[in-house]
């Protein structure tokens, strides 16, 4: 036995206090339950029927060998790195039971692809050549309805913005990633109802309403939304949604006209920002590594790089989306035109 626990068994008995090694002692009319247990000793009981809280005293030496010490705790260690592999194997257990893994994908210097959100094949080089100037001059009511419906909704977002053109941009894409999206959901529906094929026009909506998303993904990188932003995202959002919703059973060729507008509002949104930014009234940071990989950039990118390759993506979407009102105004369905898949 330990000499200090020696040491206090005969300091309690010197003061009228009686110790055993058995569980239970009983000493000056108190109800001792004692424990010694590896390397402390656990006292606990009751004082006239009251239970007292116990202490617990433990040594500051050990009297057993360094290396049984070194042995226990090695074989805690073992014990451990054991239950980690196991449970490492209970989880690759669970993926792979539904045969769902994801493939190791590389980039094209060998390195891993670090996005789940895209993948290397859908990447791509903007086409820089789109003509930016060009305009759809309103011919008919529909058309003068959906011009100036997109130059008033400009006016609140010159007056919030002003030439805070990160936020406004942000805002902006949040807006432009719903109507491809609401299009190729009625769409998609509509192919369900009447078993009809959509001609690929579901396709090409849904990727312009991803394209769209991905400019949000690399804004957000660039411009950290305030708490009264984002609570507007949230407004707008839901109000441009139902909106859009509704105008879409109503009139896809005026809904289509609109997001045309709105594209051609976003081309001279960036342009005002990539002026600022030569202007030096907007930093010239280095481009996000998520805009990096999805457009194809260079390593040495800047955001004037970023900005313009969004913009020849917003060029490309006010095409597809006139595009598609002309096919409407015409009389005829989407499906009996070719959808401009791939359209970048």
């Amino acid at each position: 036995m330990n000499r200090f626990v020696v040491r206090s068994v005969m300091r309690g008995l010197i003061n009228g206090r009686s110790y055993c090694s058995s569980s239970i002692c009983i000493g000056n009319g108190q109800v001792y339950r004692s424990a010694i247990v590896g390397r402390s000793l656990q006292l606990s009981g009751q004082r006239n029927g009251v239970a007292f809280g116990g202490f617990e005293w433990r040594r500051m030496m050990s009297s057993s060998p360094a290396s049984v010490e070194k042995a226990t705790s090695e074989k805690e260690d073992k014990t451990e790195n054991s239950v980690k592999e196991e449970t490492k194997e209970n989880e690759v257990m669970a993926v792979s039971y539904w045969g769902i893994s994801r493939p190791k994908i590389t980039r094209e210097d060998g390195t891993d692809w670090p996005w789940n959100c895209f993948m290397p094949w859908e990447t791509y080089k903007a086409d820089l050549s789109i003509d930016l100037k060009k305009h759809h001059k309103p011919k008919n009511f529909t058309d003068k309805f959906a011009y100036r419906t997109v130059k008033l909704l400009r006016v609140p977002t010159d007056i919030f913005f002003q030439r805070r053109y990160g936020c406004r941009a942000m805002m902006l894409e949040t807006v432009a990633a719903v109507p491809g999206m609401v299009g190729g959901m009625l769409l998609h529906l509509k192919s369900l109802r009447k078993f009809q094929q959509s001609g690929g026009w579901i396709k090409a909506l849904l990727e312009e309403a991803e394209n769209e998303r991905m400019h949000l993904m690399t804004m957000v990188e660039l411009v950290k939304p305030k708490w009264y932003e984002r609570l507007l995202v949230l407004t707008v959002q839901g109000v441009f949604f139902n909106a859009f919703f509704v105008l879409y059973m109503l009139s896809p060729k005026l809904a289509h006209r609109i997001v045309g507008y709105l594209e051609e509002e976003a081309i001279h949104s960036y342009t005002e920002y990539l002026k600022d930014i030569d202007s030096g009234a907007i930093e010239n940071v280095p481009a996000p590594a998520i805009a990096i990989d999805y457009w194809r950039l260079p390593k040495d990118a800047t955001l004037k790089d970023v900005i313009t390759v969004i913009r020849a993506d917003e060029a490309h979407h006010r095409d597809v989306n006139h595009f598609a009102s002309d096919i409407h105004f015409q009389g005829k369905e989407l499906r009996e035109a070719p959808a401009p898949l791939g359209y970048h």
